[in-house]
């Protein structure tokens, strides 16, 4: 049996870029699943047959061909024989940049034309199947965050509309769409990946309520990439001009940990807006805190703070101070102080913490 690297890897050594994570895939030519188990090969896969390499762990899967046979990105009957040719393997595949494979001694195999659309900085579809698999769009509006300086070949975009129109995009479950925004999300360019979205008109199908305005979207997510800032505080920011940032969070089954970013960044937002001087700072600040629970968790709201400083200025440090000024306020003593009298510890813990806020 013949085994090739395929993907992302030979993707990003023909660029001179390191590969990510888990972009290592093989395909192995001309062996049965039988075959595989022999050698000590881990059988993992569902629809088709993938496997574990007994040492490294890599995913080696059979090469395949596919035929559309129902609705969405399951819809598909896959054939995995060993008469499957490496080039029917490769054109199944989504963008011709992703369709090139290298053999062991460092041979490429390019039947689509990838090497040139890299030079060319394209991202284009092997073929027309291209319009049967929703699943395509997200990964070209993700590859296009991760690839800033590539065009997409109008004839892509056309597909990928194509895929809105038909209704093949409804197919898609939450947990797929989520899985491929928190890549794009985690890109260099993430606006772009919303930029495509919406081009293609599939962003209101797939993220019900969210608002797209490129004006401030991709400021904002160019600052948070620019700030090495996490997965929640981008999706907030993402998400921070809907009506109900949580609910978008909510939808797309994103992290409990993302929702709660989504829903807290606008009222941090709102509370820093408001100015309302005649001392009464201090007053604000803490109320801030206190609604996003800076106390339990004061690395989420500098997150949140972070994140406010890529729609205006913030004074990080200074937001800094006034989380640990309130931390070191020791609640226990003051309990303690007024002798178990639950209707005074309240006020007078607030006080200390007041207090605390004046002199950081």
């Amino acid at each position: 049996m013949d085994v090739y690297v395929v993907g992302g890897a030979v993707r990003d050594a023909l660029l001179g870029r390191e590969a990510k994570d888990g972009d290592r895939d093989w395909v192995v030519v001309g062996a049965t699943p039988e075959q595989m188990a022999a050698r000590g090969f881990i059988p993992v896969g569902g629809d088709f047959p993938v496997f574990l390499h007994p040492r490294s762990k890599e995913e080696y899967a059979l090469a395949r061909t596919e035929r559309k046979s129902g609705r969405g990105y399951k819809g598909f009957t896959f054939y995995t024989g060993a008469d499957v040719s490496l080039e029917d393997d490769l054109r199944r595949r989504d963008l011709t940049v992703n369709a090139i494979a290298q053999a062991p001694d460092g041979r490429l195999v390019d039947p689509l034309g990838g090497r040139g659309d890299l030079r060319d900085r394209v991202l284009r579809h092997v073929g027309q199947a291209f319009a049967e698999d929703p699943v395509r769009l997200l990964r070209l509006a993700r590859f296009a965050a991760r690839f800033p300086d590539f065009s997409i070949a109008p004839e892509t975009m056309d597909l990928a509309r194509r895929l809105v129109e038909e209704g093949e995009v409804d197919a898609l479950v939450s947990e797929r769409v989520w899985r491929e925004m928190a890549k794009g999300l985690a890109c260099d360019e993430p606006g772009r990946m919303f930029q495509v979205l919406h081009e293609t008109g599939a962003l209101p199908r797939i993220m019900p309520g969210f608002v797209y305005d490129p004006s401030t979207l991709e400021s904002d997510l160019a600052c948070a990439a620019r700030r090495g800032l996490g997965l929640a505080p981008r999706f907030a920011l993402a998400c921070r001009q809907a009506d109900d940032p949580g609910a978008i969070g909510r939808h797309v089954r994103a992290p409990g940990e993302c929702v709660d970013y989504a829903r807290l960044l606008p009222a941090v937002l709102d509370a820093l807006g408001a100015q309302p001087g005649n001392g009464a700072e201090p007053a604000a600040w803490l109320d801030l805190m206190e609604r996003c629970d800076a106390l339990r968790k004061p690395e989420r709201f500098m997150d949140l703070i972070a994140a406010a400083d890529c729609v205006r200025a913030v004074d990080v440090d200074a937001w800094r101070r006034r989380v640990d000024a309130i931390r070191s306020v020791d609640a226990g003593a003051i309990a303690r102080a007024e002798q178990g009298r639950p209707e005074r510890i309240k006020p007078a813990l607030r006080e200390a913490r007041m207090l605390a806020l004046r002199a950081s």
